[in-house]
């Protein structure tokens, strides 16, 4: 767990960070700024993406992901999860569960954040997640100077998530190959170029209901080996 408690730190240190510089920092600066890393996470997301060797299972697992994380309606928990945050610590935040809901989907989701709890969890190793606690912390200072304190707290849903990951490496170990993690890490990216156009505002696309597509790889390599195919 110790690549997820570092990457968890840098967000808040980040975040604190951000808060500091807020009133400091004009709005045309922070535009900017974020359209930029707004550029940065759909080309990330592309990068992501492009790894796939099985295109047509990516779409099929973003579409019945999606149909899983509509029906639980993912969003609409994590947003009344911002609500709950917002009532308790940032009253005067209207920004709060925005800056939540977009940190926790832009740290979350990805190749860096599934391959680098996996790292940590089968081999031992932090590199990757040291590097992301690298990128997130500098993110989370844009992020809080923007959306305020929410960003902060968005560190819950990045030790919850890659922390369930990490602990979980050891038991799906004999099912991980690098197929699976290919797959795995497009299916991350194509929702990292979504959440880069929800940055940009150009199209509202709800990633948050599309989080269970990532998983679906994994089921289906599974199944392939329980049928011996």
């Amino acid at each position: 767990m110790t690549g997820t408690v570092i990457n968890s730190v840098a967000i808040i240190l980040g975040g604190f960070i951000g808060l500091l510089i807020k009133n400091g920092l004009k709005d045309r600066f922070k535009t900017i700024i974020m359209q930029g890393i707004s550029l940065s996470v759909i080309t990330t997301g592309l990068m992501g993406a492009l790894k796939s060797e099985n295109f047509l299972l990516v779409i099929i697992s973003i579409v019945i992901g999606s149909i899983i994380g509509e029906g639980i309606n993912i969003d609409n928990k994590l947003n009344t999860l911002g609500n709950w945050l917002e009532s308790k610590f940032g009253r005067r935040d209207t920004e709060f569960s925005k800056g939540f809901v977009t940190a926790s989907l832009i740290f979350c989701v990805g190749a860096m954040a599934i391959m680098g709890a996996l790292e940590s969890g089968l081999t031992g190793s932090h590199q990757t997640l040291f590097v992301k606690s690298a990128l997130d912390g500098v993110s989370s200072i844009i992020f809080a100077s923007t959306f305020g304190i929410g960003v902060i707290f968005s560190s819950i849903s990045v030790f919850i998530y890659q922390g369930v990951i990490t602990m979980l490496a050891s038991i799906i170990k004999p099912f991980l190959t690098p197929n699976i993690i290919n797959e795995m890490s497009a299916i991350g990216g194509i929702l990292i170029m979504g959440i880069g156009i929800n940055v940009l505002e150009l199209k509202r696309i709800n990633v948050a209901n599309m989080l269970p597509a990532i998983f679906i790889p994994l089921i289906y390599f599974a199944i392939k080996v329980f049928l011996g195919l």
